[in-house]
C-alpha cells in the first residue's frame, strides 16, 4: 500500500511538472474595447474615446513562458482639440493590428495569471476625420497607413475564458503632416475564448 501511494504521488507530481514544462499550443478568439488618446507635441489636446477590437490569438509555450501572436480588426477613435482655437477634429481609424507578445504564466489546473509585453504592428485600413463647421479642412491631418506601438499587459485565464487588460504605447508618429509629433496611445480590455 505504501508503494502504491508513493507511485501515485510521483505520477501526480510528474503530470503537474510536465503540464508546466511540455510545449503547448492554444488558439482562441477575443473581443473587447479600447480607449484611445493622441499624444501630440504641445499644439493639441486629446480626449479619450472608446473603440472596439476583435480577432484571433494563438499561444505557444513551455516551462511557464509563452509567445502569443494575435491578429485583430480594431476601431480606434480619438479627438484632437486645438489649444489655440478649441476646434475639434474627430478622428476614426479602422486598422489590422498584429501584437507579438512574450509572457509568463503562473498557475495550474486551468487557472492562471499572465504577464506579457511586446511590439504591435498596425496597418490602417480606413481613416475618417470630421470637424466642426468653423474648422473645415484647415484642421485636417494627413496620417500614415501604418504604426508601431509597444504593449504591456496582464491577463487571467479561467478554464477556456481569458480576461486581458493592456496599455499600448505609440512608438511611431502616425501623422505625415498637419500635427507635430502625433502618436496614438490606448488602453484595452478584452474577453477571450480558447477554441483549441
Amino acid at each position: 500500500m505504501k508503494y502504491l501511494s508513493l507511485t501515485v504521488a510521483f505520477l501526480l507530481v510528474g503530470l503537474f511538472a510536465s503540464a508546466q514544462i511540455l510545449p503547448s499550443f492554444q488558439l482562441g478568439v477575443k473581443a473587447g474595447a479600447n480607449f484611445s488618446k493622441f499624444d501630440s507635441e504641445n499644439t493639441f489636446n486629446s480626449n479619450n474615446r472608446t473603440g472596439f477590437y476583435g480577432g484571433l490569438w494563438a499561444r505557444v509555450g513551455a516551462a511557464g513562458v509563452y509567445f502569443q501572436p494575435e491578429l485583430y480588426i480594431s476601431g480606434k477613435k480619438a479627438d484632437l482639440v486645438s489649444d489655440a482655437t478649441g476646434d475639434i477634429n474627430k478622428v476614426r481609424f479602422t486598422s489590422l493590428d498584429v501584437p507579438l507578445l512574450v509572457g509568463t504564466k503562473f498557475g495550474a489546473a486551468g487557472v492562471g495569471l499572465r504577464l506579457n509585453t511586446g511590439p504591435m504592428f498596425s496597418l490602417i485600413l480606413d481613416e475618417n476625420q470630421s470637424f466642426g463647421q468653423a474648422a473645415g479642412n484647415v484642421f485636417r491631418a494627413d496620417f500614415k497607413n501604418q504604426a508601431l506601438a509597444w504593449q504591456f499587459g496582464a491577463g487571467l485565464d479561467l478554464k477556456k475564458l481569458s480576461f486581458d487588460a493592456r496599455y499600448e504605447l505609440g512608438l511611431s508618429k502616425i501623422n505625415k503632416s498637419g500635427y507635430p509629433g502625433t502618436k496614438l496611445n490606448l488602453f484595452t480590455v478584452g474577453l477571450g475564448y480558447r477554441i483549441l
